[in-house]
């Protein structure tokens, strides 16, 4: 079972990393990362380089296509290549997922056209501008596609993920492999439950 995990320069850790740590643990599968450009692809902060030896173009199928966020999605949406092969590597996958910003890319290609679909919350209007109809859910599946919201949202995606390609008890023992259960200090993890000042904190993150 091949999943691919494109990566470009400016990355959201966790919106990879998190389900790469869950999937990789799935028997059977393997996981690969592509870019642009092989060689180093650097994350966000600038600080931890990943080596990526693969070209995007280099893949012509996959299982699972799984497409993260952060700085990386205005590259990816601005490259008309990368989006054509977007699309054609959906039309052969089991599915199609995305996390946090990443679902503006797959909206940009055309997937998320008059589904409802969920992604970091403060790029909302930006998913609904591509016709997508957003929703602030964690993680959201439309038959084969299946998008998570802002980047720790990634690991919930690749749990369910994971049922999806195997079964619930293999899920659940990745889940208790990596002890995944989550017991936040504070209750500020969506904007529903944030106060304003909060959120304005939040927003200056960016």
């Amino acid at each position: 079972m091949d999943i691919v995990i494109p990566l470009f320069d400016r990355f959201e850790p966790l919106d990879a990393i998190g389900p790469y740590e869950i999937l990789a643990y799935v028997p059977g599968v393997e996981v690969r990362f592509v870019t642009d450009e092989p060689g180093p692809v650097q994350d966000v902060f600038g600080a931890l380089p990943v080596h990526v030896p693969t070209r995007y173009d280099e893949v012509e199928q996959c299982d699972v296509l799984l497409v993260p966020g952060g700085g990386s999605h205005h590259a990816m949406m601005d490259d008309p290549a990368f989006l054509d092969w977007v699309r054609r590597i959906h039309a052969g996958t089991r599915f199609t997922t995305s996390v946090c910003t990443g679902g503006l890319v797959l909206a940009a290609a055309g997937l998320l056209k008059g589904l409802t679909a969920t992604t970091h919350w403060n790029a909302a209007r930006a998913l609904a501008s591509y016709g997508a109809v957003y929703t602030p859910e964690r993680v959201v599946r439309q038959d084969r596609v299946i998008t998570a919201a802002g980047v720790s949202a990634g690991i919930d995606m690749a749990l369910e993920l994971t049922a999806l390609l195997t079964d619930e008890a293999t899920a659940r023992a990745v889940q208790l492999y990596t002890e995944y259960d989550p017991q936040p200090p504070f209750d500020t993890g969506s904007v529903a439950k944030a106060p304003a000042d909060i959120v304005e904190l939040a927003r200056s993150l960016d």
